[in-house]
């Protein structure tokens, strides 16, 4: 009985490295301005997570305590 060994089907390593280096090309570092922008707004969604997660635990320990 022979062993079939699968055949690995690698993707284009050229195509693949071409557009890693187009990408680090076009990029650049954010300046003060854009970094707090984005600091701002990541922080405003963890302050928002956090209320909708405080009114969950609110209202769960309404009903248990309640008892419905």
């Amino acid at each position: 009985m022979k062993l079939k060994i699968p055949k690995l089907k690698f993707p284009n390593i050229k195509k693949i490295v071409k557009q890693y280096i187009r990408v680090l090309k076009i990029m650049k570092k954010p300046d003060k301005d854009e970094y707090f922008l984005v600091a701002k707004i990541t922080g405003l969604g963890i302050i928002i997570i956090g209320v909708i997660g405080f009114i969950i635990f609110l209202i769960y320990n309404l009903i248990i305590r309640l008892g419905v």
